[in-house]
């Protein structure tokens, strides 16, 4: 694998080696996300069980659905921070390890507020995004962050979609064995939470902070720490934040609501909603690695205006997407046109990700914890307006639709300052092949 011989970083993917450090880390870092994605998610496709089991009004399942990733919003920015601090190798295995817990119990809860409870503790899970991305962007050369960037956490992501598939299977193997589908989810969910506990491990043992070794701290007297408050005063920062919560918060919105929406507008039982539901976060499997893929191109053809304005780009057709897909009342154009939105919505995260290593790379976890908590600010966002006993589901996915196409226009605020594109332009003098699958 070549390397770049300043930093010691990847200049290349090769998805068949599992070589220290690079490639091992790639792909640990996705797979533990796809597990935290198993832990976080694992609930949703059996809601419509749970609501009947614990009765719960539409508001009160609104209100978990906001309780499992509100929490990540805070979780995320102090995660960010211990990266920063601590390294990415024990702030995964502390996450992981800690977050398995809330999974593992869950199936203790018996009435709706300790069910909130849980949820709320499982969503600091969904910190693991940003861990996720900061070790990729350390190991991976600016030439090829975005790709990298992309493809773990589209595949990490990807846990979302088989979740759904999943875990409505799980239920059946434990009902087949003569358990009440009351008692089963309860039981169901104690899987991927040993999962997750062992993965912890596994990360800690197998993974190391840098291309170097061990993780160093910014020495602050140096001037080589940069504070939370310096990073905050970037408006780049929270215009990011902004344009994540309107791709990633609407795909953590989905991954909640997919199957009880299709169980509920088309009358699906719970199988059939939650294979179709999978398709959506399936799409992960190649539509974020285009995203930063093409994240990687625009740059090396336009500098960091060009990431900058791909992003806008594909954001603004999710929105269309999104608005499209509200308005389908037969089953299978909205199968359709929901593989459509998928695809631009999981684009426009890795297209995300394919600017943040380039904001402040004094503070990569710093900003990342920031961008990456706007994806669950947005979720938030839109789990209130779902919520509403007055507002149709549609109708609440029409407006949507409508504010992501909106936020995409504030593209035109991210510019970067002529130092900023010189220190760069080095990284991609050299063209660097698309593919995964290279040799070199």
């Amino acid at each position: 694998m070549k390397l770049d011989q300043t930093t010691q970083r990847a200049t290349s993917i090769r998805l068949f080696s599992f070589a220290r450090p690079h490639m091992r880390t790639f792909h640990l870092t996705w797979f533990a996300f796809f597990l935290a994605f198993f832990g976080w998610f694992g609930i949703a496709p059996m809601m419509v069980i749970v609501r009947d089991d614990l009765g719960l009004a539409k508001t009160e399942v609104g209100n978990t659905v906001i309780a499992s990733v509100a929490a990540t919003i805070v979780a995320r920015l102090i995660v960010g921070w211990l990266c920063d601090r601590l390294g990415a190798r024990r702030t995964y295995a502390g996450l992981l390890m800690i977050g398995s817990l809330p999974v593992m119990t869950i199936g203790l809860a018996n009435s709706y507020e300790t069910f909130l409870l849980f949820r709320l503790a499982i969503g600091v899970i969904g910190a693991s995004f940003v861990i996720t991305q900061y070790h990729t962007s350390v190991m991976f050369a600016p030439s090829i962050v975005g790709t990298a960037n992309a493809t773990t956490a589209g595949w990490g992501n990807m846990g979302g979609g088989v979740t759904q598939m999943v875990m409505p299977l799980v239920l059946a193997v434990i009902v087949g064995f003569g358990a009440s589908e009351f008692v089963g989810w309860r039981l169901a969910m104690v899987a991927p939470g040993v999962g997750l506990f062992l993965m912890g491990i596994v990360y800690l043992k197998f993974t190391q902070d840098t291309p170097e070794g061990p993780h160093v701290a910014p020495d602050a007297s140096s001037g080589g720490r940069t504070g939370f408050l310096e990073v905050a005063k970037d408006h780049r920062v929270w215009i990011l934040f902004l344009m994540y919560g309107a791709c990633f918060g609407v795909e953590l919105t989905m991954h909640n609501i997919a199957a009880l929406y299709f169980h509920d507008r088309f009358g699906l039982g719970i199988a059939a909603a939650g294979l179709i539901a999978g398709l959506f976060g399936l799409m992960n499997l190649f539509a974020r690695t285009l995203g930063g893929a093409f994240g990687d191109l625009a740059g090396r053809k336009f500098g960091l205006s060009g990431r900058v304005y791909f992003l806008g780009g594909v954001l603004l057709i999710e929105g269309f997407a999104l608005a499209t897909f509200s308005r389908m009342a037969i089953l299978p154009a909205a199968i359709v046109t929901m593989l459509v939105f998928s695809l631009f919505v999981q684009m426009s995260e890795g297209a995300t990700f394919s600017v943040v290593p380039f904001i402040n790379k004094r503070a990569l976890g710093m900003v990342s914890g920031i961008v990456g908590a706007g994806g669950n600010a947005g979720a938030v966002a839109a789990g209130f307006l779902l919520r509403a006993e007055s507002l149709p589901t549609e109708q609440a996915l029409l407006y949507m639709g409508a504010i992501v196409a909106g936020i995409s226009t504030l593209v035109v605020l991210v510019r970067f300052a002529p130092a900023e594109a010189k220190e760069t332009a080095p990284a991609f003098s050299k063209r660097v092949p698309m593919a995964l699958f290279t040799e070199a």
